[in-house]
């Protein structure tokens, strides 16, 4: 228990220290300007509904922390500004909760200063229903998202490396839980051959969480102080992977993250067709260096920024962006050729 909590500690530390990973694949997504937008900026809406809530704007402060006494001033932050800005937020893996009862005021502050926002639940894919059901009760969780970090597990010195019966768990939580299961990766993307397994095992929201931002492989070798591990350039980008995810998601939501690092970049994911975009270590770095407040500032810009976006495309809503031209090029075309996905419907809609 004394290790896991160190080891949100560690997490923290090395996120912070890390450059990213790079080659998210945005800068293959190409958006077309509405030249005569038909819109005054005070119509363009971002607001959208999430989980039977409304948010000020499709984005989320992804899973980061809790678990050690030092992280519970985070967690708070970033809940406050979720709070404030009328956004959706993540804690992380409440595993350290449920083994210890003295860190569990580390996750509960998120719902004490967010009290009617969205708020999700974060426990590994392969946990217990009983566990996964405390998780939810300890944060009156909107949802639950159920983690799948095998390449991380695998960098990591004291990581497990037994994932036998993972989807069968992911389909008997899905159809238990009173709140809806989102899975979701950590960072090395999901291929379409996997999101295809989760909707076909009941899953409806999907959080790709692609390559091309923290990079848990080489927090893990920072941690251990190993290096040239087999896992550090491993995954699929996260524009390749939202993509694929996209192309056999059926009725199912997909959240993009991973390298989101700009509104440019939510604008992106939405029209390709994503639900929401998730960022973590951008809201983290801003939190700890100019505090709440600094975050509060940033989110909003980023909200108008957004809004500026749509408006340049002539997308007075969230449904109108989604119907915009995505052009598809460079090395996510070739990626998404080969893997039998016509990218000329997105530039040609």
């Amino acid at each position: 228990m004394i290790l896991r909590s160190k080891r949100k500690v560690d997490h923290i530390k090395h996120s912070l220290q890390q450059e990213d990973a790079g080659g998210s694949g945005f800068t293959d997504l190409s958006l077309i300007p509405a030249v005569l937008p038909d819109l005054r900026l005070e119509q363009v809406d971002s607001k959208c509904s999430f989980l039977g809530k409304e948010l000020s704007a499709p984005v989320l402060i992804n899973a980061m922390t809790g678990g050690h006494p030092q992280v519970k001033e985070i967690n708070a932050g970033l809940a406050q500004a979720a709070a404030d800005t009328g956004i959706a937020v993540a804690v992380g893996s409440q595993r350290a909760a449920l083994e210890n009862a003295g860190v569990i005021d580390t996750y509960t502050v998120v719902r004490q200063k967010n009290p009617d926002g969205v708020v999700l639940a974060n426990m590994n894919a392969g946990c217990s229903y009983d566990d996964a059901q405390a998780a939810v009760e300890m944060l009156e969780a909107n949802a639950i998202q159920l983690h799948i970090n095998i390449a991380q597990e695998l960098s990591m010195a004291e990581g497990d490396v037994d994932f036998r019966g993972v989807m069968d768990n992911i389909a008997l939580l899905v159809d238990r839980l009173p709140v809806p299961v989102i899975v979701k990766e950590v960072g090395f993307g999901m291929s379409l051959e996997t999101v295809s397994s989760l909707v076909n095992a009941g899953v409806t929201i999907i959080d790709i969480g692609g390559r091309g931002g923290t990079n848990f492989a080489a927090v893990e070798e920072g941690r251990s102080e190993r290096t040239g591990g087999p896992l550090l350039n491993w995954g699929i980008p996260t524009a390749s992977s939202l993509l694929e995810a996209l192309s056999v998601a059926g009725n199912a939501q997909i959240i993009a993250t991973g390298g989101v690092r700009s509104p440019e970049d939510v604008a992106k994911a939405l029209v390709a067709g994503a639900k929401l975009a998730g960022l973590a270590k951008p809201f983290l770095q801003v939190l700890t260096e100019e505090g709440v407040q600094g975050l509060i500032s940033y989110i909003e810009v980023m909200k108008y920024d957004l809004r500026i976006i749509m408006m340049a495309l002539g997308a007075s809503s969230l449904n109108l962006l989604s119907t915009k031209q995505l052009v598809i090029t460079g090395t996510t075309a070739e990626w998404l050729e080969r893997r039998g996905i016509n990218v000329n419907i997105y530039a040609r809609r």
